[in-house]
């Protein structure tokens, strides 16, 4: 079998992994942390995202540990006068072919690593970081942090927004930082009483800043992402804690659901969003980018692991039973750049919509969804039908 060799083992990569194996390819991934440990919190996996999933035979088992929603709600943050709500639940898998799902990230990882171990035994490497590489006709190298060196017929570059191989193969990139800062917490439903979030996607509006709600693992775990415009803290990790006292007054005079949960966390952490450019490359000869490293995107649309994984299928199936491996790579980039753009520009749009200031802005842009949430609140689904309704997996089928 040809052998791939994937740096990164988080999401996109470990979806890589399982993918190409289904495709015929030995599979190697190189991740640079000690373990899978239960970083980050929620995602939203809607049914484009689930098609891969389902292809892979995995959609039972992600469905068991993650939550269904009911639907996808829009309220003001102070407030919480619901402006739309769309139905989820059956009218997701009638309407674009696929169920809409919220999963903890470290739910998601546990699965695709245990599904990893059982199909490719010893495949993922932990601790294990890849600094650059190199090439020839025929194959590529991967340099590790040790100074060892692997070898394979392709290298994927799964490694996050700040990929070493994205760097070895553009050089360093000049993130602008975008005046907004987002908090994040799970929090046990059992803590919050009155105040738990409803069972939808639901994004709260306000002046400056909005907060993103919805259940995980069964219902048991209420999720939190809040967005405040704020210029004083610029450190893009998900691991860097704040204090509980600076998100209540980031969202001071919200609605309660919003500011319980603030209260109630056991851990607030935040990273400032970067905005990047759209990357006009993402392949050099056998290496490809993917994911976060080819076209990473503010959060506003909740659809970068859904890109990844939407990315992971494409690349194997370009690279099924093809022995030339360049042209195959410039196949995937042709295939998914247009639309991964078109994702990244539709999130940064969001931004906007999402933190309206002034009197006149807020009737302008919430409205027309209160209107249209009282008489055609399928218009809310339309919306997204270019989103939810690509099946990359049907696409990529010779």
């Amino acid at each position: 079998m040809p052998e791939a060799l994937i740096a990164g083992g988080g999401i996109g990569g470990l979806t890589a992994a399982l993918c190409l194996r289904a495709h015929g390819w030995d599979v190697t991934v190189l991740e640079k942390a000690p373990d899978l440990a239960e970083v980050g919190a929620g995602l939203q996996l809607s049914p484009n995202a689930m098609k891969v999933f389902e292809a892979l035979g995995l959609d039972g088992t992600l469905a068991a540990t993650g939550f269904t929603p009911d639907g996808i709600d829009i309220r003001m943050g102070e407030s919480g006068m619901r402006l739309l709500h769309a139905p989820l639940g059956k009218t997701a898998v009638d309407r674009w072919g696929s169920p809409y799902l919220h999963i903890h990230r470290a739910d998601l990882l546990h699965c695709l690593a245990q599904q990893l171990d059982s199909r490719a035994p010893g495949a993922l490497r932990l601790g294990t970081a890849v600094t650059r590489y190199g090439q020839d006709g025929a194959g590529v190298t991967a340099v590790l942090e040790t100074g060892e060196t692997l070898s394979g017929d392709v290298l994927i570059g799964a490694d996050g927004i700040h990929s070493a191989i994205r760097t070895c193969m553009l050089g360093p990139d000049k993130p602008a930082f975008t005046g907004n800062v987002a908090w994040r917490a799970v929090v046990p439903v059992d803590r919050l009483g009155a105040d738990t979030p409803p069972p939808v996607a639901c994004a709260w509006m306000g002046r400056g800043k909005h907060a993103v709600t919805y259940r995980l693992r069964g219902g048991a775990l209420a999720n939190l992402v809040a967005v405040v415009e704020r210029d004083d803290w610029t450190t893009e990790s998900w691991t860097e804690a704040g204090t509980r006292e600076e998100a209540l007054a980031d969202f001071t005079g919200w609605h309660p659901i919003i500011t319980r949960l603030i209260e109630e966390a056991d851990g607030l952490f935040r990273w400032a969003l970067f905005d990047r450019p759209p990357l006009t490359t993402w392949t050099d000869g056998r290496v490809a980018l993917m994911g976060d490293a080819a076209h990473p995107m503010l959060p506003f649309m909740a659809q970068g692991a859904a890109m990844a994984i939407e990315d992971a299928w494409a690349l194997a199936a370009h690279l099924s039973g093809d022995t030339d491996v360049p042209g195959a790579l410039t196949a995937y980039q042709a295939r998914r750049h247009a639309r991964a753009t078109a994702v990244q520009t539709g999130s940064r749009a969001n931004a906007k919509t999402f933190h309206q200031r002034t009197a006149l802005g807020r009737l302008k842009t919430y409205g027309p969804m209160w209107l249209a949430g009282r008489i055609a609140p399928s218009i809310g689904l339309a919306r997204q039908d270019w989103v939810y309704g690509y099946d990359v997996v049907a696409d990529t089928r010779p």
